[in-house]
């Protein structure tokens, strides 16, 4: 009986730490893993924004009468729909081609609007990943064929 109680202790005390180094590895593997979750739930976050932009963009300057006004409204409503899901870009950019208004009334045409954002990747200090990323969205809108269009 004795020898069974030493041999429990001393396989006992050989496996102190193993506790606190699993728990280390388990750490230093979760912790890059949720670093990259959040890094691609981040990423969905901004393209969906990017999204909703560029369609608010293209409707809002399909409605326009005239390619300038179709401009700034186009890129009002693409500033403002980013502004409103608090969306900061590092740099963004909204392309608005209203080279349709040029066409004579009764002929089919539409505004493209393509909205660019890159987003910063630096702040969840992830190591192996980029520290920006650029996301872009394109939305067609047609215009209304038999508006005039100045």
């Amino acid at each position: 009986m004795r020898t069974t109680n030493v041999l429990r202790s001393r396989w006992w005390r050989d496996d102190r730490g193993s506790y606190t180094l699993e728990t280390l590895i388990c750490v230093a593997v979760l912790i890059p893993f949720l670093g990259l979750l959040a890094a691609y739930g981040l990423a969905g976050l901004f393209d969906n924004s990017v999204d909703n932009a560029a369609n608010s963009a293209a409707r809002a300057a399909s409605q326009a009468t005239d390619a300038d006004t179709a401009q700034a409204r186009g890129r009002a409503a693409a500033e403002a729909a980013l502004r409103q899901d608090d969306r900061n870009c590092t740099s963004r950019t909204i392309d608005i081609d209203t080279s349709a208004f040029a066409s004579p009334p009764g002929q089919a045409a539409s505004v493209t609007v393509t909205v660019t954002c890159t987003i910063p990747l630096a702040q969840l200090s992830v190591p192996g990943l980029p520290g920006s990323k650029t996301l872009r969205a394109t939305a067609i809108s047609t215009v209304d064929q038999y508006a005039d269009r100045g």
